[in-house]
């Protein structure tokens, strides 16, 4: 799970992967979160 959730945002923001790494989990969690919701607005 957390290469895919890094692997996500970096694609999304273009984060580093040592600032994703040093995010907490539920952080990481949460940015994924929010770029779905992004995505899915996009769609619409």
């Amino acid at each position: 799970m957390l290469y895919e959730e890094v692997a996500f945002i970096a694609y999304h923001f273009h984060w580093s992967q040592d600032d994703l790494l040093n995010l907490e989990h539920t952080t990481r969690q949460r940015w994924v979160e929010e770029i779905n919701k992004i995505n899915q607005k996009s769609g619409d």
